[in-house]
């Protein structure tokens, strides 16, 4: 029998969704279930605040992601980005500068608390929200609160420009993949889906070892190594079976759902 964790967080894309972007009807009771239990439920994902106004029936009673692979706390119900930590701008130019540099025709996007900002080269593999704000360069946004920095290059195969890009910016922010093809996730230093679930539940009074966190990319790895038990879906990447405590079946298959049905079926 599993112990009751005082809170649950779970990635979304390849993890609590279906392969097709949906919640399945499964999910949303298990999910709604747990929160009645008083456990706190918690999305952490890549996402940008505004691709998560269709999921506020499967937060639990705060109604709260922590998205942009940490950068924005999120009141999903209200729509209400509610904290927030971004790339300071000079590190945004120095970032941008040296990529354009050493790999010719990396493209660069910003999402920020009011939205998508993209440089009018910038190769998107997503549709545009009809509020784009458009630049020739992302360094001359004139608000340069950037939470997370998008970088691509279609001239280089996805492995090839990762690599490359991690080593150009080296320290001066954090580069992740979440499984967005060829997609460089940049946040400011320090800033992960892993810190911004520390300091959430620091400030709910709950520990590392009272938590459950799901993921599926490199990208939760932080988090699933914080928690006091983590969960790798079944087609989750090679890196994080290997550093999560415990497995459970793939998105397609509920997984998330039937480790919290377990638990439910132990209180």
């Amino acid at each position: 029998m599993f112990a009751r964790p005082r809170l649950i967080a779970t990635d979304l894309d390849g993890t609590l969704l279906r392969s097709d972007g949906t919640v399945s009807a499964r999910s949303a009771r298990a999910l709604a279930a747990v929160a009645e239990l008083g456990v706190e439920t918690v999305l952490v994902t890549a996402r940008p605040p505004r691709w998560l106004h269709d999921l506020a029936h499967v937060v639990g009673a705060r109604g709260v992601a922590i998205c942009g692979n940490g950068a924005f706390r999120y009141d999903v119900a209200g729509r209400r980005v509610f904290g927030e930590q971004t790339i300071p701008p000079e590190v945004v130019s120095e970032v941008a500068r040296d990529l354009r540099r050493e790999l010719p025709g990396t493209g660069f996007a910003a999402e920020r608390a009011s939205g998508l900002a993209a440089e009018r080269m910038f190769a998107a593999i997503h549709d545009h929200p009809e509020d784009l704000v458009t630049t020739d360069r992302i360094e001359a946004l004139g608000d340069g609160r950037v939470g997370k920095l998008l970088a691509r290059n279609p001239h280089l195969d996805d492995d090839e420009f990762l690599c490359a890009a991690r080593e150009i910016v080296a320290d001066r922010v954090v580069l992740a993949y979440s499984g967005a093809g060829g997609l460089a996730e940049m946040s400011a230093p320090g800033v992960t889906k892993a810190a911004a679930l520390a300091a959430w539940c620091a400030e709910l009074g709950i520990e590392a070892a009272e938590v459950w966190t799901f993921g599926d990319m490199p990208n939760d790895l932080p988090m699933l190594t914080w928690a006091g038990r983590s969960f790798a879906v079944a087609n989750a990447h090679d890196e994080v079976h290997a550093a999560a405590s415990d497995r459970c079946p793939a998105n397609d298959d509920d997984g998330v759902a039937q480790m919290i049905e377990t638990l439910l079926g132990g209180r």
